[in-house]
C-alpha cells in the first residue's frame, strides 16, 4: 500500500481534471469522516474513478475486478494506489478478505454495486440493480456506506474533452452515511441497507441533476 504514491497521482491527476473541467461538487465534506466506511458509486464510465479520486477527501482503496488486474501494467498502477481486486466468482474470496482487512485498518474502502459499467437507463441512478453483497460487507465489518452518483463522467471519452479549455461540466455527489440497523436480525439488516442504497442512488441522481440544470448545464 502507498499513499504516497496515491497522493501524486491525486496531484497531477487533479490538475490535469481541472483545467479540462468546471465541475459540480456536492457534499464532498462527508468523506472527511474520520473512521473506515465504503463508498458505494454509480458507474456510468470508467472516468468515475478519477474524479472520485479527485474529489474525496480521504484515500480510497478501490475494488476491482480480476480481469483488470490481468493487464501488467493496470495491475501495478492500480496496486501502487492501494486498489486491489476481487473475484467474483468467489463468494468468500481473497477480495473479501482484503476488504475487511483494509476496514479493520480504518480504510475507506470504494466500490461499484454494478460490478459493470451502466449507463442509463439501467443503472442504479434509475432505479437499476446492483450485485449484492456491499450491504454484507457492511455488517461485517460494522461500518456505514456512504451512496456516490457522478454524472458525466463519460464525456471524458471524447479526445476534445482533454483540451485545458475547461469545457466539460460533470458532477459528483456525495450522501449521508448510511447505519447499520443493529435492532434487526443480521438478514433483515442487510435487506434494509440494501432498500436504503438503491433509493438513496435515485435520490442522489435526482438532487444532482437538478443543480446542474440550475446552472445550465448538459446532462448525458
Amino acid at each position: 500500500m502507498s499513499d504516497a504514491y496515491y497522493n501524486v497521482v491525486h496531484a497531477i491527476g487533479s490538475a490535469i481534471f481541472w483545467g479540462s473541467a468546471r465541475p459540480l461538487v456536492l457534499h464532498a465534506e462527508r468523506t472527511s469522516r474520520s473512521g473506515p466506511f465504503i463508498v458505494a458509486s454509480n458507474h456510468h464510465s470508467p472516468f468515475d474513478v478519477p474524479l472520485l479520486i479527485r474529489h474525496s477527501r480521504r484515500h480510497l482503496d478501490f475494488v476491482s475486478i480480476v480481469e483488470v488486474f490481468k493487464h501488467p501494467f493496470v495491475s501495478w498502477f492500480y496496486g501502487s494506489m492501494n486498489a486491489f481486486p476481487i473475484d467474483r466468482s468467489q463468494p468468500d474470496s481473497a477480495g473479501v478478505r482484503t476488504i475487511l482487512e483494509r476496514l479493520e485498518r480504518g480504510r475507506a474502502v470504494a466500490m461499484f454495486p454494478e460490478g459493470v459499467i451502466r449507463k442509463p437507463p439501467s443503472s442504479v441512478t434509475h432505479g437499476g440493480r446492483f450485485r449484492p453483497g456491499v450491504a454484507r460487507l457492511a455488517q461485517m465489518a460494522g461500518v456505514p456506506v456512504m451512496p456516490c452518483v457522478v454524472v458525466n463522467s463519460g464525456l471524458y471519452s471524447r479526445v476534445s474533452a482533454w483540451v485545458p479549455v475547461r469545457r466539460i461540466r460533470y458532477g459528483v455527489i456525495f450522501g449521508e452515511p448510511l447505519l447499520l440497523h443493529t435492532e434487526l436480525d443480521k438478514a433483515a439488516a442487510v435487506s434494509a441497507m440494501e432498500a436504503e442504497l438503491k433509493d438513496a442512488f435515485v435520490r442522489l441522481y435526482g438532487e444532482l441533476t437538478a443543480k446542474m440544470q440550475e446552472k445550465k448545464m448538459a446532462i448525458v
